[in-house]
């Protein structure tokens, strides 16, 4: 049974991970990797990756990426959401600490921070307009 509107943006505003897929070019099937996300009230989803990493230059070539979220338990439900890049900036970190915060016990995030800051090289922002929707709640069928 698909989801109402409401029910998919409670279930994107969890923190779940998400799989990534974008576009890998021709004669390659799209590069599929697990990522943090985060959601804005407005709808717009957004990811952080490294500048130099296949994630930035695939999605900056292909201008549009897909997520897809799922969970087990207490259901298997799943959303998934594709569209158009919108914007892309350099990551403070202001914005690792919000998306560590979305996904770390609060005892873990300054320590993740930290290594991630030393660890990772220079962040960018990718954020994503959803157009297309698809999405399933298959325990209440």
């Amino acid at each position: 049974m698909a989801l109402t509107r409401e029910e998919r943006e409670q279930f994107l505003a969890e923190p779940h991970v998400a799989a990534l897929a974008v576009d890998a070019g021709p004669g390659r099937a799209p590069l599929t990797v697990p990522i943090w996300y985060q959601n804005e009230s407005d709808g717009t989803v957004w990811i952080m990756t490294g500048v130099d990493t296949r994630k930035n230059r695939l999605i900056s070539a292909a201008g549009r990426f897909s997520l897809m979220i799922d969970r087990l338990e207490p259901t298997i439900r799943y959303v998934s959401v594709e569209g158009p890049v919108v914007e892309t900036f350099p990551a403070t970190h202001e914005h690792l600490r919000e998306i560590s915060a979305r996904y770390l016990p609060a005892d873990k995030v300054d320590g993740y921070v930290d290594f991630a800051s030393k660890e990772h090289g220079a962040q960018v922002i990718i954020r994503m307009r959803p157009e297309h929707w698809l999405s399933s709640d298959l325990g209440s069928v």
